[in-house]
């Protein structure tokens, strides 16, 4: 019970409660607790029950996903986040046993140290273990303390995560050693606020630089559907403003616009709208200079021209209608945009967790798209965003990255969590992201993870500034989760080595 508490309460240190160091203390609880289990089924028994707390309090939003879903009863949200906890909590129980087996007398450097190594291989196999569940990983907590956020630029989100474990393990050593220890804390924190401190400035822009509208229309989830496309548009089209003297990106998020606007699909598919005449009313929003990128759906045919699927997509869109690029989603939501081990979950009825009628086709993986006048653009679709060293084409890298989401699932939990993943994402590439949501919280975040813009969650609005600049190239986006790895094999060698002096 006392790891089930430690856990829940763990969970305040992530968005929007952003308690920190709540959460390093209840680590360091939970770590003491594996240390002194008697047998390593006490041990695996009580890194599970963490887990389980941990993750039913920090993903509460699924609850809210399941009021727009009359497939299946309302009342099944409740019980969503604590199956998804039951999975998830697998991951913090085979590191509290790996490390459990290394055991001292007492709790050592060299055990924290195996303890952090453990974490980042477990927290990067939760990424990518049946298709991979990236969200909220430890280091996130970190996004509101930017000297430690910034060290995601040289060895990404698991290490980090990896090293927050072994913060936390140290605090069980302060009272042995207070003042070498508070020594050392001290010493670091200054290293690590000089470096923050050295990012360049921006400067300000000039009158005639490209500039962002980043459009937030306020539509929440159940009324997506059932919307008037035309009023939507019209309302789409006022917040994205007029042009003016600089170029503008205008972007608009994703599950707003529902009519295809692709041409060349059977006439009975666009029903009693014309694709070429919702894009010129899309493209009204543009000057000459300007450019849309915007959310929508693309269709799959096979010979007969029988749809067969669909993808989520990213249209750009040229003042006179032109679509000029398209991006496919690659990683797509399980249960929400295709229905996993289909010979096994349709005979049992799950096939209704998944709307429409069909399931979504995944694309080819991160892309750049070259946007006329704007040039490289970087794209990243909803959940795509949570997963580190996927986010950007290294072949290609973009001047930033946009991210349109569809955040009128999450309830008031879930558009925090998410941009603060997509905040982390900014540091580690050294990348502007731009979000764009139906109702929040649309942002621009600087490649040092600052927010630079936003629109409030359940705020209409739009946000109307200069394209910020982006950083050299950092380290983890050169070497991506090989850091991972080599910060883990580091700990563990520093651990046995320590072990092996102590002897």
């Amino acid at each position: 019970m006392t790891a089930l508490l430690l856990g829940a309460a763990a969970a305040c240190g992530f968005a929007p409660l952003q308690l920190w160091w709540l959460a390093l203390a209840c680590l360091a609880g939970w770590m003491a607790l594996v240390h002194a289990a008697p047998t390593l089924r006490q041990a695996l028994w009580r890194g599970w029950a963490f887990g389980v707390g941990h993750f039913t309090i920090n993903d509460n939003w699924f609850q809210h996903a399941f009021t727009f879903q009359d497939q299946m009863p309302h009342a099944l949200g409740y019980a969503a986040p604590l199956a998804l906890a039951l999975y998830l909590a697998v991951f913090p129980a085979i590191a509290a046993g790996l490390t459990w087996r290394f055991r001292a007398a007492r709790i050592d450097a060299g055990w924290i140290l195996l303890f952090g190594a453990a974490w980042i291989a477990t927290e990067w196999m939760r990424s990518w273990a049946f298709t991979g569940y990236a969200w909220d990983p430890l280091s996130v907590m970190w996004v509101p303390v930017p000297p430690v956020a910034w060290l995601a630029t040289l060895i990404g989100t698991y290490a980090l995560s990896g090293l927050s474990v072994v913060a936390a393990g140290l605090l069980l050593l302060i009272p042995r050693r207070p003042f070498p220890m508070a020594a050392l804390i001290a010493v670091i924190a200054m290293l690590l606020v000089a470096e923050w401190r050295g990012y360049p400035m921006p400067s300000a822009a000039p009158a005639t630089a490209p500039r962002l509208v980043v459009v937030q229309p306020n539509v929440p989830q159940d009324q997506r559907g059932e919307s008037d496309q035309a009023m939507m548009l019209a309302r789409l089209l006022r917040l994205s403003g007029t042009p003016g003297g600089a170029p503008r990106l205008v972007m608009w998020p994703e599950g707003v616009i529902r009519d295809f606007i692709e041409d060349d699909y059977p006439y009975w598919v666009y029903g009693n709208t014309s694709p070429w005449l919702t894009r010129t009313r899309m493209a009204a929003a543009l000057g000459p200079r300007d450019m849309l990128l915007t959310g929508g759906t693309a269709l799959q045919f096979d010979a007969r021209g029988d749809v067969t699927t669909a993808t989520n997509s990213v249209f750009a869109l040229d003042p006179r209608g032109w679509i000029r690029g398209r991006y496919d989603k690659a990683h797509l939501v399980p249960y929400g945009e295709y229905l996993p081990m289909p010979w096994l979950l349709k005979p049992l009825g799950l096939s209704r967790l998944v709307p429409g009628d069909m399931d979504f086709a995944a694309g080819p993986g991160p892309r750049t798209m070259v946007v006329p006048g704007f040039g490289a653009i970087g794209m990243q679709l909803c959940y795509e965003i949570i997963f580190s060293g996927q986010t950007v084409d290294p072949a290609h890298r973009p001047r930033l990255i946009f991210n349109p989401s569809n955040d009128a699932w999450f309830g008031s939990w879930g558009p925090p969590q998410h941009l603060a993943q997509a905040r982390l994402r900014a540091i580690e590439e050294g990348l502007p992201v731009v979000r764009a949501t139906p109702n929040g919280i649309s942002a621009v975040i600087g490649a040092d993870g600052a927010l630079l813009a936003t629109v409030p969650h359940q705020q209409a609005g739009a946000i109307d500034i200069a394209i910020p600049p982006a950083h050299a190239p950092t380290l983890f986006s050169r070497i991506g989760n090989a850091a991972a790895a080599i910060v883990a094999l580091g700990a563990c060698v520093i651990a046995f080595a320590l072990r092996r002096r102590a002897r």
